[in-house]
């Protein structure tokens, strides 16, 4: 559904995305992840149509943005980061004015307005002006015009900012529910959002890719992966047992007087400390295995100025 194929874009002598080239397919959700300034925000104009490349090509749905921009445009719901809400419309108003511009008229523009309004829950707003809602209402405005032409490709910037917990959770919820029927790319700062709603992440710094696999995967690449986190009334007695086994690489102590055990190259250890736990006498209270954390693989892969996908 998106091929992006050397995707550049210059402004002056700043690359703020260079060369970049990835697929989505239908049904993917792919989480665009990278520090502010990494080129997110650009690659994703790029490709709906917003900002010419400077080179490379960006195809949606077969059609070229570049030389087919309205088809792109048919197919594709765009969340930008900062909606372009007028302040004095109210959210009726102003989908009425999207539906016209996606060419909906009479009974088939007030049934697809009703379920934009109905998927993001803002049947109790719809006769207030946008300037008198909060900005977590603003950007379901904002959500629910992308979604009001049921699009082939969602491109959504920061889908949840401004949004509560209960408010992202339903969110998320919608990004699922629509997941299997579309190809949906979500520029995001929360990377528990990543974990919950993305089949696949793509991470991008200083303007090219450095990452780009499943979350579980790239959660995999922590350190903390396959590390075992246990608490004990007899740490004395637990640590030396745990640094004596071939794959754990060091025993730590962790918040709240607990003990983390690090695996040896990410390999599982938790048979081995189970052996050596039931060969000492220490009472263990708690024990779990760490999966690895998507916020410690990207702080390092962002931060090497060398990082290779």
């Amino acid at each position: 559904m998106i091929e992006i194929d050397h995707l550049t874009k210059a402004f002056g002598a700043i690359k703020a995305v260079d060369d970049v080239s990835f697929k989505v397919a239908k049904g993917e959700v792919l989480g665009f992840l990278g520090p502010n300034g990494a080129g997110k925000s650009t690659t994703m104009k790029m490709i709906t149509g917003f900002l010419p490349p400077s080179s490379g090509t960006a195809i949606v749905a077969g059609f070229d943005v570049r030389r087919n921009p309205i088809e792109v445009k048919k197919r594709v719901g765009y969340l930008p980061e900062g909606v372009p809400l007028w302040p004095d419309m109210t959210p009726r108003a102003f989908f009425e004015f999207i539906a016209r511009v996606r060419a909906f008229a009479g009974a088939e523009a007030a049934k697809r307005i009703g379920v934009a309004v109905e998927k993001t829950q803002l049947a109790d707003v719809l006769d207030q002006p946008i300037e008198t809602l909060s900005k977590g209402f603003k950007r379901r405005v904002g959500l629910a015009q992308a979604l009001l032409h049921d699009p082939e490709v969602l491109i959504l910037d920061e889908p949840t900012d401004g949004l509560d917990p209960n408010q992202k959770h339903e969110v998320r919820e919608l990004i699922l529910d629509m997941a299997g029927e579309k190809a949906i790319v979500i520029s995001t700062h929360i990377l528990e959002e990543v974990e919950a709603v993305c089949s696949r992440a793509i991470i991008i710094a200083r303007g090219k890719i450095v990452a780009d696999d499943t979350p579980a995967a790239l959660a995999a690449r922590s350190d903390r992966h396959n590390g075992v986190t246990l608490a004990t009334s007899a740490p004395a007695a637990v640590r030396p047992a745990l640094e004596a086994l071939p794959d754990v690489a060091a025993v730590l102590d962790a918040p709240d007087g607990l003990l983390f055990a690090r695996a040896r190259d990410g390999k599982s250890i938790i048979s081995q400390v189970s052996a050596a736990l039931r060969g000492i006498d220490a009472e263990i209270n708690q024990i779990s295995v760490e999966r690895g954390r998507l916020d410690e693989v990207f702080r390092q892969i962002t931060n090497t100025p060398s990082s290779h996908a």
